[in-house]
């Protein structure tokens, strides 16, 4: 863990050190969902927050973000670092899940199953001449672990999806997500397993030469037998 603070602190002061403008390339932002999901998983029994700082240059984009259940049933922070270069992006992100309050979790324990960070990389294909993306995701470290032992899951997810922009700032999405193997996606229990179906509706609102995206999702898990409604709206700036 420390060595991939150090890391993203490293990329982060070579991002500022070859930014020969004094523009700032910092962005905060803050986003809001009724039901926080993720990859055709919930997280928490209320809506949630997202505070999130982030810094863009040339292809690289650092974040850390926060994730707070307005009910105190779910907290993270993550931290990532990505590199997008044409079409391909490739990432590395930490998923630090401390329990509800807090006092006792370690943020440097990355003892077996102890630790609460689960790290991924990840690689992602987006078209530029197609409306499609693929992404490949595998936690290559930290709690996600085999069951009743403690060697590393491997949990993969693989995605696909399509979109349609209408031209008044709509946009039409599918994406379909599975486990490639067996994994927290399932439980640990199932090899390859369908868990995430999401049709979204997207719309930018202006107010003020502001873009306020706002959506809502159509959710299904198949692996799960659950289903959910999900309305978010972000702001950048």
């Amino acid at each position: 863990m420390k060595r991939i603070l150090l890391l993203f602190l490293a990329s982060l002061y070579w991002g500022l050190a070859s930014n020969a403008q004094n523009r700032s390339n910092f962005h905060l932002g803050l986003s809001a969902q009724t039901k926080y999901m993720w990859r055709g998983i919930e997280y928490g029994t209320s809506p949630v927050l997202f505070p999130t700082l982030s810094y863009e240059s040339k292809g690289i984009y650092i974040y850390g973000m926060g994730g707070y259940a307005t009910d105190g049933s779910h907290q993270e922070v993550d931290l990532g670092i990505s590199y997008t270069f044409k079409d391909f992006t490739l990432s590395i992100n930490d998923y630090y899940y401390p329990t509800a309050v807090g006092e006792k979790d370690k943020y440097f324990n990355l003892k077996g199953k102890e630790t609460a960070h689960w790290i991924e990389s990840c690689i992602q294909y987006t078209s530029s001449k197609v409306p499609m993306w693929c992404m490949l995701s595998t936690y290559i470290a930290g709690a996600d672990k085999k069951m009743n032992s403690n060697q590393q899951a491997w949990s993969s997810y693989v995605e696909i999806g399509t979109h349609y922009d209408f031209d008044d700032n709509n946009i039409l999405s599918l994406a379909i997500g599975a486990a490639l193997n067996k994994s927290f996606y399932n439980d640990y229990n199932h090899d390859f397993s369908v868990c995430n179906i999401e049709f979204k509706y997207s719309h930018d609102i202006l107010v003020n030469k502001l873009s306020i995206p706002i959506s809502v999702s159509y959710i299904v898990n198949p692996y799960k037998e659950k289903s959910f409604v999900n309305f978010t709206a972000a702001f950048k700036y």
